[in-house]
């Protein structure tokens, strides 16, 4: 397991980017619960943040790809609109403790 941060450092409704083992990774506190994603867009590859720690849209209620502007549901990683609708963002297992939140595997 690699620890990615303290809890308090992905607030609600924010997003933070990492990078573990030279895999880039994206994280997105919704509703309590951390959702944690391979910094990649299924379409060509490339980083979704548009600026550091940041991947959501204006709403703030969807992952966008700052090169394609493709929209990701924050819960799967589905994407719902853009070149790669249908596709899905690689999910990786995360775990929260008292000591902060952690990669669950192997990158």
């Amino acid at each position: 397991m690699h620890l990615l941060c303290t809890s308090d450092q992905l607030a609600e409704g924010q997003s933070r980017s990492f990078v573990c083992a030279d895999l880039p990774l994206l994280a997105v506190r919704r509703d309590g619960r951390v959702h944690l994603y391979r910094n990649r867009c299924p379409h060509r590859g490339v980083r979704l943040d548009w600026q550091q720690d940041r991947f959501l849209d204006d709403s703030g209620s969807l992952i966008r790809c700052a090169v394609h502007g493709a929209l990701f549901l924050i819960e799967s990683g589905e994407c719902v609109t853009g070149p790669c609708e249908g596709q899905a963002l690689e999910a990786l297992d995360c775990l929260e403790d008292e000591r902060g939140i952690w990669l669950n595997a192997q990158p």
